[in-house]
C-alpha cells in the first residue's frame, strides 16, 4: 500500500483528541481554562530510502521548550486563515519547507499541552527533493526518523518525571541519540494507534 494511502486510512479512523494529561488521570483541569491555538506540521518525507518523519531540535536559547524535539509549528497568528496555513508558514520559517513541496493529507486530533496550547497537528507528505534549512534562532538541528518506527506502538514507552512538584507520566519514543517525548511523542502515538 502506498504511503499516502496508508496515512489517509489512519486519518479516516478518527482517533480521539489527546492531551498531556492522558496518562495522568488524577490531575483535575480547571473549567473554563483558555487555550492558545497552535498548529504543527507532521511532515512525512517521501525519500528514496523510505518515508521518514521530519523533526526539529529546538534551540537551547529559546524561552519555551529549549532543546526539545518538536514538529515545525507554533501559535496560530491572526493572519493565518487556518491551522494548515499556520503549520505551513511556521514550517517555511523554521526548516525552509516550501508549501509547493507539501501535500496536506488532513488534520489529526487536537492535542492539549500542559503549557496551555490547543495544538492541531496537520499530517502531510513532503517531496523527496526537499533540502532542510534550519532557522538559526529557533532550530539547532533538523533530523528525520523512519515512519515505520513511529507507526509501531511497541516502540513507545511511558516514563515519568517530576514537574512543578508532581510526578507526571508521558509517552516517549526514543530514536538513536534523540529523546522524543511529551506532546510530540503523544501526537506521534496517535499515528501508531490509528
Amino acid at each position: 500500500m502506498a504511503v499516502e494511502d496508508r496515512l489517509r486510512r489512519i486519518l479516516d479512523r478518527r482517533a480521539a483528541e489527546s492531551s498531556d494529561y492522558d496518562l495522568n488521570p488524577d490531575i483535575r483541569l480547571p473549567p473554563g481554562r483558555k487555550l492558545c491555538p497552535a498548529a504543527v506540521l507532521v511532515p512525512v518525507w517521501l525519500r528514496d530510502d523510505g518515508p521518514r518523519v521530519i523533526l526539529t531540535k529546538r534551540s537551547s536559547h529559546l524561552q519555551h521548550h529549549p532543546g526539545q524535539v518538536a514538529f515545525p509549528g507554533g501559535k496560530i497568528d491572526p493572519g493565518d486563515q487556518s491551522p494548515e496555513a499556520a503549520a505551513l508558514r511556521e514550517s517555511y520559517e523554521e526548516i525552509g519547507l516550501s508549501a509547493s513541496s507539501v501535500t496536506i493529507l488532513g488534520r489529526m486530533p487536537t492535542h492539549e499541552t500542559v503549557t496551555g496550547f490547543s495544538v492541531t497537528p496537520v499530517l502531510a507528505v513532503v517531496a523527496a527533493g526537499f533540502v532542510p534549512v534550519p532557522e538559526a534562532g529557533e532550530v539547532d538541528e533538523i533530523f528525520s526518523i523512519p515512519l515505520e518506527h513511529v507507526l509501531a506502538a511497541a516502540n513507545f514507552v511511558v516514563e515519568r518525571r517530576l514537574w512543578r512538584g508532581e510526578w507526571r507520566r508521558y509517552y516517549a519514543v526514543p530514536w538513536g541519540p534523540y529523546y522524543i517525548w511529551g506532546a510530540t511523542a503523544r501526537m506521534l502515538r496517535a499515528l501508531a494507534d490509528g
